[in-house]
C-alpha cells in the first residue's frame, strides 16, 4: 500500500484549515454538515481543532455503485435533522472529483435558504469536472487516483487507515473477497 498523505500531514493541515475556518466564522455558529460515510474522521478532527461554537448535522448521498466510478445518478439516502434557514452552512466532504454529489447537494442545500454555504473539502482531485463547484477550503489537490484511507473507502474498506494510500490492485481484489 503506497501512502499519499502521512498522518502528520493530514493533521498539520487540518490544524491550518481550522484556523483559517475559525477566523472566517468568528461570531457565527455555523452548522457543520458531514456528508456520510467518508467525512466522518475529517468532521471529527476538525470540530475539535474550530475555534467558534458549531453545530453538526449528516446527510447522506450517493453517485456510486460499489465501484471506483460515479454512477451519474445521485441519490439522498439521509437527510438533514437541523433547519438551517438563515444559518451559515459548511459542507464538510471527503473528496471532490466529478462535482456531481457536491453540486447536487450545493442546489439542495441552498434550497433551503441559509444565509451561507461554504464547503470544505480534504481531497480534490485534479480532473475535468463534469459540473464546476467552487471550493472555499482545500486541504489537499491529488491527481486521478482512487484512494483509501482516513475515511474514504473501497467496499466499504480501508476507512480505518490513519493516513490516505493509493488503492492498489491487491487492496481492491483482497477487498471483494
Amino acid at each position: 500500500m503506497q501512502v499519499l498523505l502521512t498522518e502528520a500531514q493530514i493533521a498539520r493541515r487540518l490544524r491550518e484549515l481550522a484556523r483559517e475556518v475559525s477566523r472566517d466564522f468568528l461570531g457565527k455558529t455555523p452548522v457543520l454538515i458531514g456528508i456520510l460515510k467518508g467525512s466522518v474522521f475529517l468532521l471529527a478532527d476538525l470540530m475539535r481543532l474550530l475555534e467558534v461554537d458549531h453545530e453538526v448535522d449528516f446527510i447522506s448521498i450517493s453517485s456510486y455503485a460499489s465501484g471506483v466510478s460515479s454512477s451519474g445518478t445521485v441519490r439522498l439516502l439521509k437527510d438533514l435533522d437541523t433547519d438551517i434557514s438563515g444559518r451559515d452552512i459548511l459542507i464538510v466532504e471527503d473528496i471532490i472529483d466529478s462535482g456531481l454529489s457536491l453540486s447536487y447537494l450545493r442546489k439542495n442545500l441552498l434550497s433551503r435558504n441559509p444565509r451561507s454555504l461554504a464547503i470544505l473539502t480534504l481531497l480534490d482531485k485534479r480532473v475535468p469536472r463534469e459540473r464546476q463547484v467552487y471550493v472555499d477550503y482545500v486541504g489537499f489537490e491529488i491527481e486521478d487516483r482512487f484512494v483509501i484511507g482516513y475515511g474514504l473507502d473501497h467496499a466499504e474498506r480501508y476507512r480505518e487507515l490513519p493516513h490516505v494510500a493509493l488503492l492498489e490492485q491487491e487492496d481492491a481484489t483482497r477487498s471483494e473477497r
